[in-house]
């Protein structure tokens, strides 16, 4: 994947076209190759310029009324809108988040799986650089190893970190939350598997991959017998907290290609 290029030259005074910021971020994301549970890309259609994007984890409340007091043109998340099996009527929650989104004229652009597994920008290489993980390469592509059906599985080592404890440690400091710890704190380590968010589900592939040590957001009520059970360690260090990074890393992308003010706001979740 090349490496972003400088800004464009200001376009005009009323921004950067839409859909030119849509087709960028399709064709660097890959959009395309991805079966996903909500729609990547546009999901409400606001301004066709954008000058200002506020970028965040989730489309709730909070973000969008941060984006509309910065005076936002389009609100880029990972976690969208219009989930698959989810309810569609536009009441309650949904019916007033859509409404400040139409009222103000936001757009809402959300990528789920294609961040995730971007090589650069995505969740698990950010993952990967926030704790220190070093990803094994892949044999013959030159990127990282990935598992699983969809590539979503990143494998490699923590150099320097002898121990689940250590390792443990170094989530809390550096993701600056408690991580929920399965596994005797003193096994050292061998080969870990991250998938950030709520990857629980694929804890057996990991395992099926080599991992001593599972990294991911969440946990389930099995995850721990299926830890204890294989000996494998696990970390649950929080589907929120594992995933403010790649949307971060996307936004400065953005913002280094186009003539773009791009702006994160974390709202918290202690998830």
């Amino acid at each position: 994947m090349p490496s972003p290029r400088k800004p464009e030259s200001a376009i005009d005074v009323g921004g950067v076209p839409r859909e030119r910021i849509l087709g960028w971020l399709a064709d660097q994301l890959k959009v395309a190759r991805f079966r996903d549970y909500a729609p990547n890309g546009l999901q409400v259609e606001g301004r066709a310029e954008i000058r200002r994007i506020v970028t965040g984890v989730t489309a709730c409340e909070a973000l969008l009324r941060a984006a509309i007091e910065r005076d936002a043109d389009a609100v880029l998340v990972h976690h969208g809108w219009f989930w698959r099996n989810e309810d569609p009527r536009i009441i309650g929650t949904r019916r007033r988040r859509i409404g400040l989104a139409l009222a103000h004229d936001l757009n809402l652009l959300a990528y789920h799986l294609p961040l995730d597994a971007h090589p650069v920008w995505g969740n698990n290489a950010q993952l990967a650089r926030v704790l220190g993980l070093l990803p094994d390469a892949a044999p013959d592509e030159g990127g990282p190893l990935t598992l699983g059906s969809e590539g979503l599985l990143w494998a490699g080592t923590a150099p320097g970190l002898p121990t689940l404890a250590a390792l443990a440690a170094r989530v809390r400091e550096r993701l600056g939350r408690e991580p929920l710890l399965v596994g005797e704190p003193d096994m050292p380590l061998g080969r870990v598997v991250w998938c950030t968010g709520a990857a629980q589900g694929m804890m057996q592939d990991a395992i099926d991959g080599g991992a001593t040590v599972y990294i991911t957001g969440e946990a389930s009520e099995p995850t721990t017998h299926l830890a204890r059970e294989t000996g494998t360690g696990f970390i649950g260090a929080g589907h929120h907290a594992t995933e403010r990074y790649g949307v971060q890393a996307l936004g400065q992308a953005l913002a280094e290609h186009f003539p773009l003010e791009v702006t994160f706001v974390d709202i918290d979740n202690p998830v």
